[in-house]
């Protein structure tokens, strides 16, 4: 059976924590959304569309260069819209050409997923994958928390099959009055008749920031920790205001260097580069390179970051300590700890931020620069 594919990966993924939306973090070494692109091209697809956020076309076209069949198009404000969207795109297809419609956060999808959702539309107009509830449901209100039988109870999964007439008029017949949570949920309002398929526990979809570090450990079940140290320093010159892990703090001198001097977040880029054996800051931005004069640091560190999810690792922790005599960090700590956290894509619990000074000793205590060191814990693969 002719097939064509809609992958939604428009969302902001706000739920996901602190990085870029689900479709375009790594997993074992390739972007999510690529996971399912390559599924369903395997499976047979004619056409595979990817809706995307209208600023992430020129992203799916870096992660999918390679791979034949696919087009991108840009998305709505909500995934209803998305959908509506994608099959915009592939309206020039026949009535009873079947599409797939699937969540790109759902990266573990398979040949043999695709099969069973067309052999079950052959008596129907439209199959889902889904799997009885196995957990104990409650329902909070303001008495209290209530049991909800789960009896007859499903977890409706994605990808979900439909025939495109049949799904682009339930499209267009929704009232508006809610958003629907499923494609199935469109297709039974306007009248059709929706089937269950068994459903799959690795068709599980990636939301919270614990669900990533799970699924990496199913594509890569060895890991090995390793650990990097970075030192970095600047002289101080005339200046209004200093760069420091990211923030900048008022001053009466400036760090003189290259880029913008942040030594703390060059520290710290060579502490993530040395985890992995990929050498220091130098090596990937020379300071002989006219492209990083006055260049901000944030970039070194995504950098470095970017290359430990491309080889299917995670970091850890990393660990900060400011070495001067001025200006004062406590006040900045916090701020810095969350701009770290956000370049980096985790958890600030993760993220420490120390300063302490040499009571008067050395060129740090003379006021004549800052130093910064840098520790950072990863994991990879083995």
């Amino acid at each position: 059976m002719e097939f064509s594919a809609i992958i939604v990966a428009a969302g902001s993924s706000e739920r996901a924590g602190p990085g870029v939306p689900k479709p375009w973090r790594w997993l074992g070494g390739k972007p999510i959304l690529r996971w399912s692109v390559e599924a369903f091209l395997a499976a047979g697809a004619r056409t595979v569309i990817v809706v995307v956020a209208g600023d992430r076309i020129s992203d799916a076209q870096d992660a999918l260069a390679d791979l034949p069949n696919w087009r991108a198009v840009p998305g709505g404000a909500n995934r209803a819209l998305s959908v509506q969207a994608g099959l915009e795109a592939i309206r020039d297809r026949a009535p009873e050409h079947v599409v797939l419609i699937h969540d790109a956060a759902r990266p573990f999808l398979t040949s043999e997923h695709v099969q069973s959702l067309l052999d079950a539309l052959e008596t129907a107009d439209g199959a889902i994958p889904a799997r009885p509830v196995a957990d104990t449901l409650k329902r909070g209100n303001e008495q209290g928390l209530e049991t909800v039988s789960r009896a007859g109870l499903w977890q409706a999964q994605t990808p979900q099959a439909f025939r495109l007439e049949d799904i682009a008029r339930a499209y267009a017949s929704w009232s508006g009055d809610s958003e629907p949570t499923d494609d199935a949920a469109v297709l039974e309002r306007a009248g059709g008749r929706v089937v269950l398929v068994p459903g799959d526990p690795m068709l599980m979809k990636l939301t919270y920031p614990e669900d990533f570090a799970m699924a990496e450990r199913l594509v890569n079940p060895s890991y090995q920790v390793r650990i990097g140290q970075g030192l970095d320093a600047h002289r101080w010159g005339p200046g209004t205001s200093v760069w420091l892990c990211g923030v900048e703090i008022p001053h009466d001198q400036t760090l003189m260097g290259h880029s913008d001097a942040d030594a703390g977040l060059h520290a710290l880029t060579d502490a993530l580069l040395g985890a992995i054996g990929e050498g220091d800051i130098g090596a990937h931005f020379p300071p002989s390179d006219p492209k990083w004069r006055g260049a901000a640091s944030d970039q070194f560190l995504r950098h470095a970051a970017d290359l430990i999810a491309r080889r299917g690792g995670r970091i850890v922790n990393v660990d900060v300590t400011l070495v001067c005599e001025a200006p004062r960090i406590g006040p900045h700590r916090d701020a810095m700890r969350n701009r770290i956290a956000e370049i980096l894509g985790v958890e600030v619990s993760r993220v420490s931020v120390k300063a302490t000074t040499t009571e008067g000793m050395g060129f740090t205590g003379r006021g004549e620069g800052l130093m910064a060191q840098a520790v950072a814990m990863v994991e990879t693969p083995a």
